[in-house]
């Protein structure tokens, strides 16, 4: 069963934990800077939501690698970067339209989520249940329900 990261905004509270379980996980340092999930703060609205990368069906990342550095993880869906083929040209930063894929510098290649090999440290970490982990078959039926219920009980405007 492939499985894939579902993100509640509505329960997000800032609290950057999975910021920091991330960049701790992948680099070895508590640093938000180095986390492959970012926490987006909607100053106007008073609302902060977690992003990553969706792991897209059209991988359009995967596609754009000239090399071929970027590759699909039968096990759990991921696109993941293989270090050693990555040559740090970007092209795939470009293609992907969610701007979830970053350059590493220090490194010299890009980096992304790669859900930790099946075990994301971001849906652990988070104490709000903000991210979660679930059959990707899933991922958005509770929302479709919720707002066919919100809708379902507006009165139409005149």
């Amino acid at each position: 069963m492939i499985r894939a990261l579902q993100i509640e905004p509505v329960k997000c509270t800032g609290c950057l934990q999975c910021e920091m379980a991330c960049s701790y996980e992948k680099e070895g340092v508590f640093n938000p800077a180095k986390s492959r999930i970012k926490v987006f703060n909607f100053h106007e609205e008073g609302r902060m939501v977690p992003y990553t990368c969706t792991q897209c069906a059209e991988a359009w990342c995967l596609h754009a690698c000239p090399v071929d550095a970027i590759r699909l993880d039968a096990e759990t869906g991921a696109k993941i970067v293989v270090d050693v083929l990555c040559v740090g040209c970007k092209v795939c930063t470009i293609a992907c339209p969610f701007g979830t894929i970053n350059y590493n510098a220090s490194a010299g290649v890009v980096v992304k989520c790669d859900l930790c090999d099946g075990d994301p440290e971001c849906a652990k970490a988070c104490p709000t249940e903000a991210i979660t982990y679930v059959d990707a078959d899933w991922t958005g039926l509770e929302r479709m329900r919720d707002w066919a219920d919100k809708t379902a009980n507006e009165q139409p405007q005149a």
